[in-house]
């Protein structure tokens, strides 16, 4: 098919504005999928996406349309709204030309709409604005379309006004999609010049690469080179998505699509490497792709030690199929062999650690999660980056600490405006600029990444009752007074549970992270002792009550000093279990002791 035949475009919207819904209603109308075989959310190909009900991995497939008797080929890609999975959205955003922005008729703008549509704009996008959920008693067009001018500063004269759910406005969208988005820019005779979008392992196939052409074709027996590592392969398969895998004779300018060739080694498939012939060797490197950054490590280490395998070839996978989450081998003195990882925020390694657990069947221990901290030693000022709390040289041994700040965005109802103030207050915000627009209003904030990553975006929704919404990203590293708590049960140092942070929120978070403690570890028959120690100063403590068995309930007659006799030698038996036991911390309460409780 020729490239003026073809629109390449991205669906971008703010998380539950129903993306994936009007994707299943785009996929009926113009796609090759047998209406018995459709399902919800028919891109969600992981069981987590749809038991969350969100989207994590971008997915496409190619839509057949016919407008005015032409036949046109319509390449969409369905994109993440969580902000953890920015990511995905930019990396989609490259391989198009255009964009569906779709905002909630009920809700209006929200953060994660601005980050999008302010990322297709720097793409050079083709915007078609769609109002989803028209059909609600509680759809206000009129003033979302008035809120979309002022906050993003697009006209709103033509915004498509859409039902997802029941499929009004869908096939104006696709007419829509037709005329205003342009057709890709490239000629199938020039030299190849391919974008790789994605990659991810299939346990059949092997290694299958994403791909935009931009100039010349691709076919099977050709050989390819991968720019950034050097290496050359031999095409096996091309072919697109309907969005199950069809095989096809080749892919030419302009069109969209995968190949396999064979490919072993993730670390030759470069997400946003380009992709030329084999005896090219003038062709340069795409620009525009923006590069990935992990933001929060924390450790994952088998529950028991015969798993170290098992766990390892489930990270394996994991990571073939999720490059944006990386892993390291790692050793701990007191948890043994395991592995250091990095994930895009919070969301993100729930999702990895809730794959771990019910794909492969795995129990792991979750240390704290952290941030990155850069350190400067004495005495000659050494810079070394620290994720691991464990890691944290003897304070004496530190010249200075720099900890990373982001510039968040956040968009909030008038009326919750002083509490989201007072959070960002409590994470030692900085306040940059408040915008009013209607009656909502928008906050810029700089903060400490460490204290948003873990719980803000919990909070932020509790406060405000679901309504507000926060972007960010990362600006700069500053210095910064850190330090490092030890959490003690039964006086033994649970390594898990280290974690850094800024010395005045020390007392407060590890309070509350032993009164967590305190209602995830099961009760024994001694007391347990749960504290929170810098260095050697006791900072925080909860104690876990022990059971009580009736050892007097035999008892039927007799003097007192046979009640006292037996409750003393009680005593003293729980003294040396006290000294000999061993408390197990859930997993459940590693997992959960660094989220908000609702």
């Amino acid at each position: 098919m020729t490239t003026k035949n073809i629109r390449n475009f991205a669906v971008i919207a703010h998380i539950d504005h129903g993306k994936s819904t009007l994707s299943d209603r785009l996929i009926e109308l113009g796609s090759s999928i047998k209406l018995r075989n459709m399902k919800d959310q028919v891109l969600d190909s992981l069981e987590i996406e749809r038991q969350r009900g969100i989207t994590i991995k971008a997915q496409t497939v190619r839509l057949h349309y016919t407008y005015k008797e032409i036949d046109y080929c319509l390449n969409l890609i369905d994109t993440p709204g969580h902000v953890d999975f920015s990511y995905e959205v930019s990396r989609s955003l490259t391989a198009c030309e255009g964009s569906i922005l779709i905002v909630d008729a009920t809700q209006g703008v929200e953060a994660q709409t601005l980050s999008n549509v302010y990322k297709a704009i720097d793409a050079n996008h083709e915007i078609i604005v769609v109002l989803n959920k028209v059909d609600l008693p509680s759809a206000n067009i009129e003033a979302v379309k008035s809120d979309i001018e002022d906050t993003i500063g697009i006209d709103t004269s033509t915004a498509l006004e859409v039902s997802a759910k029941t499929g009004v406005g869908v096939p104006q969208l696709l007419d829509a999609i037709v005329n205003n988005i342009p057709s890709p820019q490239g000629n199938e005779s020039n030299l190849l010049r391919i974008l790789l979008v994605d990659a991810w392992y299939d346990p059949y196939v092997g290694i299958i690469i994403l791909i935009r052409v931009i100039d010349g074709k691709i076919k099977g027996n050709m050989n390819i080179k991968m720019l950034s590592s050097g290496a050359i392969y031999t095409v096996d398969k091309v072919g697109i998505f309907l969005p199950d895998k069809h095989i096809v004779d080749e892919l030419s300018a302009g069109e969209i699509g995968f190949f396999t060739a064979s490919i072993k080694v993730l670390a030759d498939c470069k997400i946003g490497d380009t992709i030329v012939s084999s005896n090219d060797n003038t062709s340069e490197v795409i620009q525009g792709f923006q590069e990935v950054n992990q933001v929060v490590f924390c450790g994952f280490f088998p529950k028991y030690s015969d798993d170290y395998e098992d766990l390892k070839k489930a990270l394996e996978k994991l990571n073939l199929n999720d490059t944006s989450f990386v892993y390291e081998n790692y050793s701990s003195a007191g948890l043994g062999y395991g592995f250091r990882c990095g994930f895009l925020g919070m969301l993100h390694l729930e999702v990895i650690s809730e794959r771990l657990e019910k794909e492969y069947d795995i129990d792991v221990i979750v240390t704290a999660p952290s941030v990155k901290y850069h350190l400067y030693l004495k005495p000659d000022n050494k810079k070394i980056d620290i994720q691991n709390a464990n890691d944290f040289p003897d304070p004496s041994v530190i010249d200075s600490i720099e900890e990373p700040w982001v510039e968040a965005t956040i968009m909030s109802p008038v009326e919750y405006m002083g509490k989201v103030i007072d959070l960002c207050r409590s994470k030692r915000g900085e306040h940059i600029k408040t915008q009013h627009i209607g009656q909502r209003v928008v906050l810029i904030y700089q903060l400490p990444l460490g204290e948003i990553v873990f719980e803000f975006y919990d909070m932020l929704k509790s406060l405000s009752k679901g309504y507000a919404s926060v972007e960010w990203q990362l600006t700069d590293y500053r210095s910064s007074d850190i330090v490092k708590v030890n959490i003690l049960v039964n006086a033994e140092s649970v390594e898990a549970l280290t974690f850094l942070l800024h010395s005045t929120n020390a007392y407060s978070r590890s309070k509350v992270i032993c009164e967590r403690l305190k209602e995830s570890i099961p009760r024994k028959q001694y007391k347990i002792a749960i504290q929170a120690a810098i260095g050697g100063k006791i900072i925080a403590r909860e104690t876990i009550q022990a059971f009580r068995k009736d050892v007097t309930a035999k008892l039927y007659g007799g003097d007192k000093t046979r009640k006292m006799k037996l409750l003393e030698k009680q005593k003293k038996g729980k003294k040396r279990m006290q000294m000999t036991g061993s408390v197990d911390v859930p997993h459940s309460a590693l997992i959960s002791v660094f989220k908000i409780k609702k």
